[in-house]
C-alpha cells in the first residue's frame, strides 16, 4: 500500500511513501502522518490518496506513524487546494502551510486545554464508605467543609451527579492546601479533563431579526431571484443602506434549508461589531476564525467543523475560506473591494473572493458581493452580465449621504493658513462636534509619527540596510522602523553625512497627528487605530468598543477605520491629505482613491443627521475628486473603465507579474534581461520589462519585475506550462542557484 502526501516545502507536486503493514488499517486519506524527509528531517504531511501503484524509478521510504485518529481535511479541500495551487502558481506544500492552524501541522500535534477537575477515589464512591470518611475528618473541621461542599455541590448520589472543577471548589472559600490534604488522605482525586476555548453559548434567537424597509425587502427578493440564474450577485448599496440586514435575512434563509454560510469580512476589526449583531440573532450556531485568534482556538474550530455539530455560520477574514465545510450553501462577501482580501506575502499570493467564489462553486452554493464601492471587475462582471446585479441607492430611514466639502490645502499652505496637516474649517468643525458631544474620525493612510526624518543642513535621509526605503520614525518607542522587513534603529543625534544636529521630519503619520491633536484639542478623548495599536485582538476590541460606547469621542486611524465600521455619532470625517493616494505610481491608484475616501465618508452621518466631511487635497480639480463629492459612481467607473480598454488592463486584460530576487544586483539584472527574452519568444509583445518596482531591494534582496498582459480568452493552464518550463530552465543554470522566482496572479 502506498500514500501520496502533500508535504509543507515550497516544492511542486505529491511524495509518494509506502504504508507499513501496522499502519494499514489506520491511515485514510486526509489523515496527518509523519514522514521522513532528506537524511534527517521529518515532516507532518496529509495523505492526499492511498494506491497499490509502486512508484517506478526510486525505492519508497515508510510513514513513520499516523497523527490522530481521523481526517483533518475533507475530500473537496483537496480539489480546491489543487485549484489554488494551479491558479495562482503555487506549490500545494505553500497552500497546506497556509490553509491548517499551525497546531495541525505539528510532531506533537494539538494540545488540548486541560482544566483540573476533582472527584471522589474509587474505594469512597458508595454510602458505607462516605460515612467512614465524614468520620475520619471529624477533627479536622476545615477539611471536612470542604468535603462536605464538594458533596453537595457535586449532587453526588443523586442520579450522575455533576463533574466538578478544583477551581470551583476554591471559589467556595476553600483553600488549595485544604483540598490538597483530602487529596493526600486518599478521598479525593484530581483528574485533567479537556475543555473548549470556543463561546458555545447562547440559543439563537430568529425573533430578533428586523424586519426589512420596503426598499431592502425590494433588494432581498431582486437576490432571490438572481440565484435562480446566477451563481453570483453582486449588492452595490450606498453606506449606511442596510446592506447587513440583508444579509441576515438570506443567511436565515440558508439555515432554514440546512445549509451552512461562510461571511467574510476584510478586517479583523470589523469582525468585532460584526460579531455581536450576528450573535444576537444565532446564537451557538455562530463561528469566529481569523489569524488573531491563537492558534488552539483555531485548532479547535476547525476540528469542530469537522464534528457532526459543526457551525452552521462561520465569520471570518480571508483564512477562513480554507475551513472544513460539509454543506455549504451560501457565500458572502462583505467589502468585496478590499485589498485586503489579497494576500501578499508569503505564497499562495490568493485572492480571497476570487477563492471564495469557487469555493462556493465546488458546492453548488451562491455567492453574494456586497459593497458601495465595487471593484472595477466585480462590476464590469455584473454589467456585462455574468454576475446578477442588484443595485440600492438609499440610506436607511433616509438619512442623507454627507456633505463633502474639498478645501484646497496647496492655496492654504501658499497663504500661511494651515495649522500642520489642518485647515481653519477642520479645526473649527472638529470643535463644533464634540462641543456638541458628537464624534469625529481623522483619516490618515500613514502610521507612525513622520514618513522619514531629514537632516536641515544637507537634506541626508537614513534608510534601511537591508532595503530600498527610507525609515519610518516612531517616536513612541523612541526609534526608526523599516516597514518593509521591520528593522529597527536608533534614531541619530546628528547627521552622519555633514555633523549638523539639526534633524527634522517630514510628513505626517498617525502618530504625529494624534500628538498634535492632543495639543489642538486637550478636552478630546483620543484614540488611534492602525497596525501599531492594534497588535491583539483584545486591541481591535478595545478600540472599537471604546469609540462606539463614546468613551472615546476622536478617532485617528489609517486605512482600517474605513473599512465599514458603523459608529452612530459621528458627525464630522477629516480626509486629512487625499494626495497621498491618488499620486501612487500604480494604475489602480485612483480606483483605490475613490473606494476608500468614498468609505471613509461613509461613516460620517449614519444615524438621525446628515455628516460632514472635509477633504483635505491639493488637486481639488481633478474628475475623481469630484466624483467622490457627487457619489457618481456610474461616471467614475465610465472614464476609468475606458482607459483600462485602451490601455490592455483588467477587466480586459489578465495581469502576472513575475519577481525574480538574488542578493547580487548583477546576477538578477542578467536573470531578469534572459527570463525576459525566453518569455518573448512565446508571448511577443504581452511581456513588459524587466524593471525595477517602486521598491527595489527588501531584505538584502535585489528585484526584478516582469509584467505579462494577457487578453481575456487565451488558455491561461497553458501559460501556466510555459512559464513553469522558462522557471525550471533558468534555475538548472548554475549561475542561478539560488535566485528566486515567483508570481503574482491578478495582482492588485
Amino acid at each position: 500500500m502506498f500514500a501520496d502526501i502533500i508535504l509543507p516545502l515550497p516544492l511542486d507536486g505529491l511524495f509518494t511513501y509506502s504504508v507499513p503493514q501496522q499502519l494499514e488499517n489506520r491511515v485514510k486519506e486526509g489523515m496527518r502522518v509523519l514522514v521522513p524527509f532528506g537524511k534527517n528531517k521529518t515532516y507532518v504531511g496529509v495523505i492526499s490518496k492511498i494506491h497499490n501503484q509502486s512508484p517506478e524509478g526510486f525505492q519508497t521510504k515508510d510513514i513513520l506513524q499516523a497523527i490522530g485518529i481521523s481526517p483533518v481535511l475533507l475530500p473537496h479541500q483537496f480539489e480546491f487546494w489543487q485549484w489554488i495551487a494551479d491558479y495562482y502558481m503555487s506549490p500545494i506544500g505553500e497552500v497546506y502551510k497556509a490553509a491548517l492552524p499551525a497546531g495541525l501541522k505539528a510532531e506533537d500535534g494539538y494540545k488540548a486545554k486541560t482544566e483540573l477537575y476533582i472527584r471522589l477515589t474509587e474505594p469512597f464512591r458508595n454510602e458505607q464508605a462516605l460515612h467512614v470518611a465524614l468520620n475520619m475528618l471529624q477533627r479536622a473541621g476545615k477539611q471536612l467543609k470542604c468535603f462536605v461542599d464538594y458533596l453537595s455541590i457535586s449532587h453526588w448520589g443523586q442520579g450522575e451527579g455533576i463533574e466538578l472543577t478544583r477551581d470551583e471548589l476554591l471559589n467556595q472559600g476553600h483553600s488549595l492546601p485544604t483540598i490538597n490534604a483530602l487529596v493526600k488522605r486518599g478521598v479525593l482525586e484530581t483528574y485533567e479533563q479537556e475543555v473548549g476555548r470556543l463561546n458555545l453559548t447562547g440559543d439563537p434567537h430568529p425573533e430578533k431579526i428586523k424586519p426589512l424597509s420596503s426598499v431592502q425587502q425590494d433588494a432581498f427578493n431582486q437576490i432571490r431571484f438572481s440565484f435562480l440564474k446566477k451563481n453570483v450577485t453582486l449588492l452595490h448599496g450606498v453606506t449606511s443602506s442596510g446592506k447587513t440586514e440583508i444579509y441576515i435575512h438570506l443567511i436565515q434563509r440558508a439555515l432554514e434549508e440546512k445549509k451552512q454560510v461562510l461571511y467574510l469580512l476584510p478586517e479583523i476589526a470589523l469582525t468585532v461589531q460584526m460579531m455581536e449583531r450576528l450573535h444576537r440573532v444565532f446564537g451557538n450556531r455562530l463561528g469566529i476564525y481569523h489569524s488573531k485568534y491563537s492558534d488552539a482556538e483555531r485548532v479547535e474550530i476547525w476540528q469542530k467543523q469537522l464534528s457532526q455539530n459543526p457551525y452552521d455560520v462561520i465569520l471570518g477574514a480571508r483564512s477562513a475560506i480554507f475551513l472544513p465545510f460539509q454543506h455549504l450553501g451560501l457565500v458572502i462577501i462583505d467589502e468585496e473591494h478590499e485589498t485586503s482580501y489579497k494576500q501578499q506575502d508569503p505564497m499562495p499570493r490568493y485572492h480571497a473572493r476570487s477563492a471564495a467564489i469557487m469555493l462556493a462553486q465546488m458546492f453548488k452554493a451562491k455567492t453574494l458581493l456586497g459593497t458601495a464601492t465595487p471593484s472595477l471587475e466585480t462590476y464590469h462582471n455584473a454589467k456585462v452580465g455574468k454576475y446578477g446585479l442588484v443595485e440600492l441607492f438609499q440610506r436607511y430611514q433616509g438619512i442623507e449621504l454627507p456633505e463633502i466639502q474639498v478645501i484646497d490645502i496647496k492655496d492654504l499652505q501658499h497663504r500661511k493658513m494651515m495649522k500642520g496637516p489642518f485647515s481653519p474649517i477642520l479645526l473649527r468643525k472638529v470643535h463644533e462636534a464634540l462641543d456638541h458631544g458628537e464624534q469625529v474620525i481623522l483619516f490618515q493612510n500613514r502610521r507612525g509619527y513622520a514618513p522619514m526624518i531629514e537632516c536641515k543642513q544637507c537634506g541626508w535621509v537614513p534608510h534601511c540596510q537591508h532595503c530600498d526605503v527610507s525609515l519610518t520614525l516612531h517616536r513612541n518607542l523612541n526609534q526608526l522602523t523599516c516597514h518593509y522587513c521591520g528593522y529597527t534603529y536608533q534614531v541619530p543625534t546628528q547627521c552622519p553625512n555633514c555633523g549638523c544636529t539639526q534633524l527634522q521630519t517630514r510628513g505626517y503619520g498617525t502618530e504625529k497627528i494624534e500628538a498634535e491633536v492632543h495639543d489642538i484639542f486637550p478636552e478630546a478623548r483620543i484614540a488611534r487605530m492602525d497596525l501599531d495599536t492594534t497588535r491583539s485582538r483584545q486591541a481591535y476590541e478595545r478600540i472599537i468598543n471604546d469609540f462606539s460606547a463614546g468613551r472615546t469621542n476622536l478617532l485617528i486611524g489609517t486605512q482600517m477605520i474605513s473599512k465599514g465600521l458603523d459608529f452612530d455619532k459621528v458627525s464630522v470625517v477629516g480626509i486629512l491629505n487625499a494626495d497621498t493616494m491618488l499620486n501612487y505610481p500604480d494604475f489602480r491608484a485612483y480606483e483605490h482613491a475613490f473606494m476608500m475616501m468614498a468609505q471613509v465618508s461613509g461613516r460620517a452621518g449614519r444615524k438621525g443627521k446628515r455628516g460632514l466631511v472635509i477633504l483635505q487635497t491639493k488637486s481639488p480639480d481633478i474628475p475623481v475628486i469630484q466624483q467622490v463629492v457627487n457619489n457618481d459612481y456610474a461616471s467614475f467607473y465610465r472614464s476609468l473603465i475606458a482607459e483600462r480598454r485602451h490601455f490592455h488592463y483588467p477587466p480586459y486584460y489578465r495581469l502576472v507579474e513575475v519577481y525574480l530576487k538574488h542578493r547580487s544586483e548583477s546576477v538578477v539584472e542578467m536573470a531578469g534581461l534572459e527570463l525576459a527574452s525566453r518569455l518573448c519568444q512565446w508571448f511577443g509583445t504581452r511581456v513588459l520589462g524587466p524593471d525595477k518596482p517602486a521598491v527595489a531591494k527588501v531584505k538584502s534582496l535585489a528585484i526584478r519585475k516582469l509584467v505579462l498582459k494577457f487578453e481575456q480568452g487565451i488558455n491561461m493552464s497553458e501559460v501556466r506550462k510555459y512559464l513553469a518550463l522558462a522557471q525550471q530552465l533558468m534555475l538548472q543554470d548554475k549561475r542561478y542557484a539560488s535566485l528566486q522566482i515567483y508570481y503574482d496572479v491578478d495582482p492588485l
